[in-house]
């Protein structure tokens, strides 16, 4: 439904003039000279147009853009960075709640917390903290959204350290479906405070988050390129299930880019990309890396002391691909796993296309299982597979990593969120057990008992109890 579709936006009394008076932020129509440049997505799959983009200003805004939205049974998207697997950072025909302007950063006197506004980037948030030897740790990409990485839990480069990027929040400011705003914590609204750690953004619209922040004052890391054999794969992820907490890795199997560091004959061919990362020490890292660089003889080893900033590769601001993605936990990977994996390469034609190994457990592992919606704490391996080309050849790439998919399943179920494209109901009931799925939805009912946040990796309210 359009927002136009029902009442006369001519008319004095139509919402849309009640909303333009009390915001504060940027209202864009379709005939805004900056709109098809705020409704686009970093990924190419999808070409939603909007009604209505409101850049908000503050959370007040949010809860005009709501409200107005409640009024006109319009739809309802919400912004962070837009690199949703899903395109859920648009919509077609109704209004998108875009938070980019929310930049504010406050970093407690002592280091141990910061607010940080949800429409910073991850790489935004690691160069203002690693400044004053401290962190937070969030995904592997620079430019993705705080907001939408968080509320889905946030697997990244301290996993095995300090746990997921849920684990390390203290807090959110959220602005519900009915416009309250709320700050909700351990001892606030703690079942909302649970369910948006890991239940997406089913709950409201998050403004800020506190992060508790780590002390990082030495770290080790960068790219470790071996060849893509089935023992080298294998014995990889047994020494990253092996390492110590201290070390994260996450690894790539796939066709060499054309990196200035590789050399030529490499270029094209399969090969082991691992980024590396060692909070500590360098000497200990020295030790921690060795098992790694003994399986083989690397194409290319740029592990090293660095900050932290430096895991994030650098991205072609240019560059927007069409992407297929699928995710899966499995319980093993050995040198037969390992070869079907390599195998599953040589089956497309994507120009990129990889298979993504990310070895858990240490810290995140310890939460409890039922402490946050995310409740995968005893999966400790994470694969997913990426296609990434132009939009006409998505069919070929879903087709693809539906296979991969069911090449690699071990049967172990559950999905993680912020992986999930949009595959579907049932891969959203993956993503969370039963326990878990019964208690989101009676927090649904509770924030948003009519589903205003339904564009999203959708989590349904609880029905009414019958008397």
């Amino acid at each position: 439904m359009t927002i136009f579709s029902k009442i006369d936006q001519n008319a004095a009394d139509h919402p849309l003039h009640a909303l333009y008076a009390r915001f504060r932020g940027r209202l864009e129509r379709p005939d805004s000279q900056d709109y098809d440049a705020l409704r686009a997505l970093p990924l190419a799959n999808w070409d939603r147009k909007p009604a209505l983009i409101a850049r908000v200003a503050d959370p007040q805004d949010i809860a005009a853009a709501l409200e107005y939205a409640r009024t006109t049974g319009t739809e309802v998207a919400v912004r962070s960075g837009g690199h949703s697997t899903g395109g859920f950072g648009a919509c077609a025909g109704g209004i998108v709640i875009d938070v980019r302007d929310l930049t504010s950063l406050e970093i407690a006197e002592d280091l141990s917390s910061v607010w940080v506004g949800s429409g910073l980037t991850a790489g935004e948030v690691t160069l203002a903290v690693e400044k004053h030897g401290v962190i937070v740790g969030f995904g592997d990409s620079a430019t993705v959204g705080v907001g939408g990485l968080t509320v889905g839990g946030g697997i990244g480069y301290l996993t095995r350290k300090h746990g997921l990027t849920i684990d390390s929040l203290l807090a959110v400011e959220i602005v519900t479906a009915d416009g309250e705003i709320i700050v909700a914590d351990a001892d606030n609204h703690p079942d909302l405070f649970w369910a948006v750690r890991g239940g997406g953004g089913n709950f409201g619209v998050v403004t800020r988050f506190r992060f508790r922040l780590h002390p990082l004052p030495a770290f080790t890391g960068g790219p470790l390129v071996l060849p893509a054999t089935p023992e080298v794969l294998a014995g990889f992820v047994a020494a990253a299930e092996a390492a110590p907490e201290e070390l994260t890795a996450i690894v790539m199997v796939m066709p060499a880019p054309p990196m200035p560091f590789l050399p030529p004959q490499a270029i094209g061919q399969k090969v082991i990309i691992g980024m590396m990362a060692f909070a500590g020490p360098a000497e200990d890292a020295a030790r921690a890396l060795a098992p790694f660089r003994a399986l083989a003889e690397p194409l290319a080893d740029l592990v090293r002391p660095a900050p932290y900033s430096s895991m994030y590769m650098p991205e072609d601001p240019n560059m927007v691909p069409a992407v297929s993605i699928r995710t899966l936990f499995v319980d093993r990977i050995g040198s037969r796993e390992a070869k079907a994996m390599i195998d599953m390469i040589d089956r497309s034609d994507a120009p990129m296309r990889m298979a993504q190994i990310r070895v858990l457990g240490g810290a995140a592992a310890r939460i409890p299982v039922d402490a946050t919606a995310y409740a995968h704490r005893n999966n400790h391996i994470v694969v997913s597979y990426m296609a990434m080309s132009g939009p006409d050849a998505i069919g070929r790439n879903e087709a693809w990593v539906d296979e991969c998919l069911e090449v690699t399943s071990q049967g172990v179920s559950g999905a993680y969120v912020n992986f999930l494209a949009d595959e579907g109901a049932a891969r959203i009931r993956d993503a969370y057990p039963e326990a878990t799925w019964a208690r989101l939805r009676q927090v649904k009912r509770r924030y948003d008992p009519d589903n205003l946040f339904h564009l999203n990796q959708n989590i349904p309210p609880a029905e009414a109890d019958i008397a």
